[in-house]
């Protein structure tokens, strides 16, 4: 894995040689390739793809997902680095070549820093995943100005800092996808998320208008909208509040990561190739 961190020494982590079948050079530094013999018929076998918001949640299950069908995983986090480095030595396990950054996506000076590096280190991507997201909750009449611009600045304008700055990527890729995750809360509203609400809502709006723009190009431009899933997040609310947003699901249960993983997988795969401007909605029928 090759880790790049602001003010630190570009560096790759030893990795098992044992398994190993190829040998890669990064200016003088030399990343272990695992055996990848078995990803051959996987569904993303030999494409790149960069995830924001990596290290943990869902976009943890989306970067090992990624990895497990075949693809090389960039990783993006803003403060979790430990568990940034966990998220790569699980997505290497099954032979993917990883790399990971901190970086707040919500700072464009940020995220084209980080570009130079993918370029010079890693390689073009050819699917982008605009996973990172905040929220800061409250009721608006609480709500201060730095609450909302916080959560509009990551949710909303860290996608496009980062669909504009890799977009050169995706235009030379024969594979280009573009997959944001937005939320449930985008679409049918929640009390105390009037940010976060107008953030997602805003992402929506975005993967529309872009799928149309990109269609020409041969880049596909999707969303997903999660319910309720098994996060961190989701660990906090507290049980009565959790009983009665589970009455209004109709199957009765959170969503797991891993089912948004499946979803990306799919997204960015031949098998997706005709499907664009699309929102997949994954709630268990919360929201229809």
């Amino acid at each position: 894995m090759l880790r790049s961190n602001e003010g630190e020494k570009d560096r790759v982590r030893d990795i098992d040689t044992k398994k190993a079948t190829s040998l890669r050079t990064f200016e003088g530094e030399h990343l272990v390739a695992l055996d990848r013999t078995h990803l051959m018929d996987s569904k993303l076998t030999g494409r790149k793809a960069l995830v924001t918001g990596a290290s943990r949640g869902i976009g943890k299950a989306i970067a090992e997902k990624l990895a497990e069908e075949g693809a090389d995983v960039a990783m993006n986090y803003r403060s979790s680095e430990d568990e940034a480095d966990l998220v790569a030595i699980d997505a290497e396990s099954v032979g993917a070549n990883t790399w990971t950054y901190r970086a707040d996506i919500s700072h464009l000076n940020e995220v084209r820093e980080m570009k130079a590096i993918v370029e010079k280190y890693f390689g073009k991507i050819d699917i982008l995943v605009n996973n990172a997201g905040i929220n800061i909750d409250m009721l608006f009449k609480r709500m201060d100005q730095e609450s909302w611009n916080k959560v509009i600045q990551v949710n909303l304008n860290g996608a496009f800092n980062c669909t504009s700055t890799f977009l050169d990527h995706l235009l030379e890729s024969k594979h280009g996808r573009i997959i944001n995750i937005t939320s449930i809360v985008g679409q049918m509203g929640n009390i105390g998320q009037v940010n976060y609400a107008a953030s997602k809502a805003g992402l929506i709006g975005m993967t529309k208008s872009l799928a149309r723009e990109l269609a020409s190009n041969n880049i596909t431009v999707n969303a997903i909208a999660p319910g309720f899933i098994e996060t961190d997040m989701v660990k906090l609310i507290p049980d009565k509040v959790k009983e009665k947003v589970l009455a209004q699901i109709p199957m009765r249960r959170f969503g797991l990561p891993e089912e948004i993983a499946e979803a990306v997988v799919y997204l960015a795969s031949d098998d997706a190739s005709y499907i664009t401007g699309h929102i997949l909605n994954i709630n268990g029928g919360m929201y229809l």
